[in-house]
């Protein structure tokens, strides 16, 4: 499929569109018409800007809708007809009325867990890292972890002198921190950084050696720093796992409704209707069936199936595979695999080594041979795969097994859909293949805002310019293109990222190579329709059309008009899901 368009049309829409609406002649002449009677609609939204993000009706001024679906679309006269007396009308008053943000690729309990840990997304340095380290100990119990999430070094006013790589040694953390065993997760989730008390429960010491597709970070005297980078993370899950396992399987269940729940009024707040989890093992898709039979999942899941070998996976996905059927909150048809880690971590994987470490290409974290066995089942099975890669080694790697797999299958990649998750530096050798094999571009537009500043750092000045990044090219080669926040790498703020989409606007005021910049239209696709093309759902959502799911997000300003500059000043009034409001601004 070629990339989808989105044409805007001037002025609102006829009565000739409507389902079920007729149209009179202004002519006095001409005999008259009258409409039909049709049935009242549950709800209606009316006078404001409806973008519905459908090419066959462009922007309109109202939208009714009947239980969980879209029935029409029109003028404020043409929406008229559906206002009965038992109608919900909401007076949009100029407001801006949109398809709910999709979000396209995001950690749902990973966002839900963020809210319950230390929030490190904003800290300035090491010292006010420690310094919250402490005050959680200061409440703790003896021998309770600590955990925390979202620092990032480049991001720091300042680095301790003697800091290795970069970043920190963990000695001042072992300070405040003796007797409680201590997590901290990079922004990126592909670094960690431990504190003696937590390296010592996992039996890790300096003679531990480096795992496949990781490393523990040592000092040049060979003792370990405490920062693991990607799978060396994985060599304290046994002790994390001991120490979550003080709690019940009820007690467990209490804390994953919380982060559910905590997830989900993030999502809404922001105008996420629709969120693309990332992975997940089969045990939490198990508890997200059971949370939608009880009618518990506030937004709509669209699941990869993460960590489950090829084996268990040929086995049993034909029993987790869920498909739209009504108004569906779980869908499970995709796997995710991921081949190299973060640039912040030096652990994307790269065709030549980091201009700041040298002594790395990055790593390869699960092997082209598992990957295209993964490639192997997903086409036996009818799921798509959606493969993290970052480097541009790593992107090079993914379309090369794509390509190969569908060879050897005999199997029309296009109608596949495959997608490369974040897409952030290509080759660009390598950008026309994405339109030509049509693979899927699942990018974060705010990641190359946000990291933005030090990305040359990483790469060179030369490299970063012509791989970081490339929509505009990716758009002219036909690709799709597909938008999101990998919240909780990211906040789950929509606004933010088509922000970025659109400006390409760091936080230093200087942007991050504009030519690449989305017009509003194609950020809006991004976010929207191409997102349920993303994840076969564009028949369902992705656009207001009559017969689609009523999932509706009203902003104050109109993103297609309002000064650049003053988009991020645009805030969320209503999140509607099915037709019901979820979210409402003040309340």
């Amino acid at each position: 499929m070629s990339k989808i368009r989105y044409t805007l049309l001037l002025g609102s829409l006829t009565a000739l569109i409507m389902s079920g609406c007729g149209g009179g002649s202004e002519d006095a002449a001409a005999p008259e018409v009258a409409t039909p009677s049709v049935a009242p609609a549950d709800l209606v939204l009316r006078g404001g800007t409806v973008a519905t993000v459908d090419p066959e009706l462009g922007n309109a001024e109202a939208i009714a809708v009947n239980g969980y679906l879209i029935t029409a679309v029109g003028s404020n006269d043409d929406i008229a007809a559906y206002i009965g007396p038992e109608t919900e009308v909401i007076e949009l008053n100029g407001r801006f009325a949109m398809p709910g943000f999709i979000e396209g690729h995001g950690h749902y309990m990973g966002l839900g867990r963020s809210k319950q840990i230390l929030d490190l997304r904003n800290v300035q340095n090491w010292a006010e890292v420690v310094s919250m380290v402490a005050g959680a100990v200061d409440k703790a119990q003896p021998g309770e972890w600590i955990f925390g999430r979202g620092w990032h070094q480049d991001k720091w006013d300042s680095v301790p002198d003697d800091a290795v790589d970069g970043v920190p040694r963990n000695d001042t953390l072992n300070a405040v921190s003796p007797d409680n065993p201590v997590s901290l997760g990079h922004a990126s989730g592909h670094a960690a950084f431990f504190n003696d008390a937590a390296l010592e429960a996992a039996g890790i010491d300096d003679e531990t050696p480096d795992p496949a597709g990781g490393t523990i970070v040592r000092a040049p005297d060979g003792r370990a720093t405490g920062l693991m980078r990607e799978t060396a993370q994985r060599l304290l899950n046994e002790a994390i796992g001991i120490y979550q396992g003080r709690l019940t399987p009820e007690e467990m269940e209490q804390v994953d409704r919380e982060r559910v729940m905590l997830a989900a009024d993030e999502a809404l707040r922001h105008g996420v209707t629709s969120f693309q989890d990332a992975g997940s093992t089969f045990e939490t898709i198990d508890f997200f069936k059971k949370l939608e039979e009880e009618g518990n999942l506030p937004v709509r899941l669209y699941v990869m199936v993460r960590r489950a070998s090829n084996e268990m996976m040929d086995e049993v996905l034909p029993q987790y595979k869920m498909l739209p059927e009504g108004n569906d909150f779980l869908t499970v048809r995709s796997i995710k695999r991921q081949i190299d880690g973060a640039l912040g971590a030096h652990g994307a994987l790269l065709l030549e080594p980091y201009e700041d470490l040298p002594s790395t290409s990055g790593l390869m974290l699960e092997t082209v041979e598992d990957i295209e066995r993964t490639a192997e089942i997903a086409v036996k099975h009818g799921y798509q795969l959606n493969t993290h890669a970052i480097g541009d080694r790593g992107v090079r790697e993914v379309l090369d097994l794509y390509e190969r797999a569908w060879a050897t299958m005999n199997v029309s990649g296009k109608d596949l859909r495959w997608r490369i998750e974040h897409s952030q530096h290509i080759d660009p050798v390598d950008v026309p293949r994405f339109g030509k094999l049509g693979v899927i571009a699942a990018v974060q537009a705010i990641h190359g805002t946000s990291d933005g500043p030090w990305i040359p750092t990483r790469l060179g000045d030369e490299r970063a310019k012509s791989t970081s990044q490339p929509w505009r090219d990716l758009f002219n080669t036909g690709a799709i293109i597909t938008n999101g926040t990998d919240v909780p790498v990211e906040p789950i703020d929509a606004i933010s990222s088509y922000y970025a989409s659109v400006s390409r606007m760091m936080v230093n005021g200087e942007r991050f190579y504009p030519e690449h910049a989305m017009t509003r239209e194609e950020a809006l696709q991004t976010y929207t329709i191409n997102n349920a093309y993303a994840a076969f759902e564009e028949n369902v959502k992705g656009s207001l059309t009559p017969g689609k799911y009523a999932d509706i997000t009203v902003l104050s300003q109109d993103l297609l008009t309002v000064e650049e500059d003053r988009l991020p000043n645009t805030a969320v009034e209503l999140t509607i899901v099915g037709g019901e409001v979820k979210y409402k601004r003040g309340m």
